[in-house]
């Protein structure tokens, strides 16, 4: 039968298993460091995990697909569960899974972080989790309404003081322009500003040539999105210096 049921390009996909936990018909494993569709029953097209994932890397399509079997569905959850259970017990007491996707806000504010005072051992300023850009969901609630900060990785080794003069008061989103892909950094910040109502943006770049890919990517992505925010942009020399 032709039906509606998630399609997913192992190119994009970076492994986090965010799709895996959000799809509550256990449709999706993860194999080898992949998203993987175990069975076409088990998924009902509904796409749940389409909003979770951060790459793009799943798409709703059309296409010839066994019906979707909820009394197999039942069964595979209940034959799945003592193996999830002892997967659970196990991260629990061991530390195991990657918590490098999960969502998560710190409770920090810009009044808050403002009056904060400035010591010799300041404290950090980071007010979300995740950064990494490839890792961080378009629609993921810090972003509403966001002042974003997006930096090449280096940056916050060069200069000293990053925290307190970029990050405060920001969501902060990182990469490397230079080992990364550029063209879907400008998808996603895209997404980015057409979900949310950012109030602007602020780029911190290195100074050598080949970071100048996330300040093109961010200017793309406010031209196809038609959003254009206030930007800044400041350029870190690798003395540690503001250029």
């Amino acid at each position: 039968m032709k039906r509606k049921i998630i399609q997913i390009n192992e190119e994009k996909c970076n492994g986090c298993g965010l799709c895996a936990q959000a799809c509550h018909e256990g449709a999706i494993a993860m194999m080898d460091g992949k998203a993987r569709l175990i069975s076409d029953t088990y998924c009902d097209g509904l796409g749940a995990c389409l909003p979770e994932c951060p790459t793009g890397a799943i798409s709703m399509v059309e296409k010839e697909a066994n019906a979707y079997d909820e009394e197999a569905v039942k069964q595979h959850l209940a034959e799945r569960q003592p193996a999830a259970d002892l997967q659970q017990t196990h991260q629990h007491h061991h530390g195991g899974g990657c918590p490098g996707s999960l969502v998560r806000s710190m409770g920090r504010h810009e009044a808050a972080v403002a009056s904060a005072p400035e010591t010799d051992v300041p404290g950090s300023e980071l007010s979300q989790w995740p950064v990494q850009i490839k890792l961080v969901n378009p629609r993921a609630p810090f972003l509403q309404g966001a002042n974003l900060l997006i930096a090449a990785d280096c940056t916050a080794y060069a200069y000293a003081h990053f925290h307190r003069d970029f990050i405060r008061g920001r969501v902060t989103l990182i990469g490397c322009p230079k080992l990364d892909d550029n063209a879907l950094y400008a998808e996603k910040f895209a997404e980015m500003l057409a979900e949310n109502e950012i109030k602007s943006i602020t780029v911190v770049r290195m100074e050598v040539p080949c970071c100048g890919g996330i300040v093109q990517a961010v200017k793309n992505a406010m031209l196809s999105s038609g959003t254009i925010v206030p930007y800044n942009e400041v350029v870190i020399n690798i003395d540690g210096s503001v250029k």
